[in-house]
């Protein structure tokens, strides 16, 4: 771009991509994090970002940099918000756009790369990370639960063929609480979303849990079918 092309007497700003990437293993939810490989605060803890190029738009930068800092592609991901402060990254003036994505963790553990050190953090027990990096996982984990409250998007979360009971625990550290057992089946079961398979999960107990698939055709087709699902979500925010 030549500069009678550019606005003039306007300052540049730079522009980042940062990924909050929230796993699920079957019994604990995880957030994914890296070490920074730049000053300042190189080497300490950070959500996967990078800086927008001038050619992608935020959908191609978000996903261009999942995948060189982890090696995930094709998962569940969706813009969260901008994060503006002029303070906060101390080199230079950086907007951040903040993505939240969701994955299976056994489904991709193997395509994680070594090169940038990408562990998972029981949500709970997170490290200190840079700048405003915890705001902006506080925000994602606030809308997860909102969004989870609506949409069945936590399936986005889990295998293939899972059981009822490995469903309500999901849900249940989403929301830091408990569930009837029996009222979370009936409710899930009533959107019609599930297709119930022959055999049985027979981990936890002799009699078993029986598997179940999501209808996929459904879900994409009726996206609303948990419309309140979880009423009044933010009651449950301990």
């Amino acid at each position: 771009m030549t500069q009678m092309n550019r606005y003039p007497g306007e300052s540049r700003v730079l522009v980042a991509v940062d990924c909050i990437i929230f796993g699920f293993d079957g019994n604990d939810i995880k957030l994914m994090l890296v070490q920074r490989g730049l000053k300042p605060e190189k080497g300490k803890w950070s959500l996967m970002g990078g800086f927008l190029q001038p050619q992608e738009s935020l959908d191609q930068a978000a996903n261009r940099i999942l995948k060189k800092l982890t090696g995930l592609e094709g998962v569940y991901m969706e813009q969260l918000h901008t994060f503006g402060d002029p303070l906060r990254d101390p080199v230079e003036r950086t907007l951040s756009v903040a993505y939240f994505a969701l994955i299976d963790i056994h489904q991709y553990e193997k395509q994680l790369s070594a090169d940038y050190h990408a562990e998972w953090f029981l949500l709970k027990k997170t490290p200190e990370l840079i700048f405003d990096h915890k705001k902006m996982m506080e925000m994602a984990k606030k809308e997860l639960r909102y969004k989870a409250a609506l949409h069945p998007i936590l399936f986005e979360l889990l295998p293939a063929k899972f059981t009822i009971p490995q469903l309500q625990i999901l849900y249940e550290g989403i929301y830091d609480t408990t569930f009837d057992n029996r009222n979370f089946s009936r409710k899930v079961l009533s959107t019609e979303l599930l297709i119930k398979q022959k055999e049985k999960d027979k981990a936890n107990s002799k009699k078993g849990a029986f598997y179940y698939k999501l209808d996929k055709r459904k879900y994409k087709a009726n996206f609303q079918a948990f419309l309140n699902f979880i009423p009044n979500p933010d009651k449950l925010l301990l």
